[in-house]
């Protein structure tokens, strides 16, 4: 059984609207998720014990969402990730979006689908929100609907995205949670275990877009196309569990901020799985999506604060963002991220939370 509650979150200034939270419960999870953004702003897991502890990070009241803040449990698009210099061509035509990562267009631009609110309908398990992107929405073109559902089985989270398309456009909606399942707050995530399921990763320039082929084998004409990297012998290798602090120790990298490669195909399978040995929580992620940015924190610095007071510096919280590849708009070898009109975008991601 699963009961969904809905309350009043907060006001907009100016009066642009009442941002509502809906807080679906199942016997072992509890979940509030609000209509601003599609933002998960409390997941209460339980542990060995059976204490439940909040496992993502976020802020207790409506401003702590509409300060400058890094996307925290926020769905994003039209695209999610990176567009190289903010800039694609489709059928011959230009399209130019704003630039606000670097030299990049990040997260579907300055005010992206993580700030904008979100009409919510409450199911008998959980709860959908939907909106219509305006044609030129950021930069992109044509209108875009997009459903954003959120349903609880026991102690599964399962977030389905739906988009369609009057004209042909990029899409990639993914959601940016960060977790810690020692409970937010835990000052980091090094005695975390990580397990992700991926043969290949996108390695990224300075400036986090997926670098060029390199080596004499290429041809010019696939010179500037970004390469898909093993992973073999690398810090990436992460298909055995790894301890994340004395891996990125080991290894001497300063976090993860990268796409893995997952098998290609539409079907339901298996991403990752986080273990935390304290308090015996697990995380474990399906998707049907073509890849998954693992990101580790690495810009967090302290500076917000969070829930209860929480300060959230480096490495306090880990994204599994499932998506397609970053910059796949500019890299034909990549999976396909346009949706034409007549098709339907849909996807689904499955966090799985249990006890070892």
């Amino acid at each position: 059984m699963v009961s969904v509650t809905r309350a009043v979150f907060g006001d907009l200034p100016l009066g642009a609207g009442t941002v509502e939270k809906f807080q679906l419960q199942s016997d072992q999870l509890r979940v509030d998720i609000i209509s601003w953004g599609c933002t998960i702003t409390a997941l209460e897991v339980k542990d060995r014990q059976g204490r439940a502890s909040d496992v993502v990070l976020g802020f207790d009241e409506l401003e702590g969402y509409l300060q400058k803040q890094p996307y925290f449990g926020a769905v994003v698009g039209r695209v999610a990730n990176r567009i190289a210099k903010g800039t694609f061509t489709l059928d011959g035509k230009e399209y130019k979006l704003a630039i606000n990562n670097g030299p990049n267009s990040l997260h579907g631009g300055v005010k992206g689908f993580d700030k904008v609110l979100w009409t919510p309908r409450v199911l008998s398990n959980g709860v959908e929100f939907s909106r219509v992107s305006p044609d030129g929405e950021e930069g992109y073109p044509g209108e875009l609907k997009v459903w954003v559902t959120y349903t609880l089985d026991g102690g599964e989270l399962v977030v389905n995205y739906r988009a369609q398309a009057s004209q042909t456009t990029p899409v990639n909606l993914t959601n940016h949670s960060y977790f810690n399942l020692a409970g937010q707050g835990s000052p980091n995530i090094y005695d975390h275990e990580v397990t992700i399921e991926a043969d290949a990763f996108l390695p990224v320039d300075e400036v986090l877009i997926p670098t060029a082929h390199s080596g004499k084998n290429c041809s010019p004409s696939t010179a500037s196309l970004g390469e898909i990297a093993s992973v073999q012998g690398t810090a990436f290798d992460l298909r055995k569990p790894v301890e994340l602090g004395k891996h990125l120790q080991e290894f001497h990298v300063n976090g993860f901020d990268h796409n893995f490669c997952l098998k290609g195909s539409k079907e339901k399978r298996f991403c990752a799985r986080v273990h935390h040995a304290g308090s015996g929580r697990v995380l474990e992620v399906y998707t049907t999506q073509p890849g998954v940015q693992f990101y580790t924190g690495n810009f967090l610095d302290g500076t917000l604060k969070g829930k209860s007071g929480a300060g959230y510096p480096k490495h306090s919280g880990f994204c599994l963002e499932t998506q397609s590849w970053p910059d796949a708009v500019n890299q034909p070898h990549f999976p396909p991220v346009l949706l034409k009109p007549g098709e339907e975008y849909d996807h689904t991601t499955w966090f799985k939370f249990s006890v070892a």
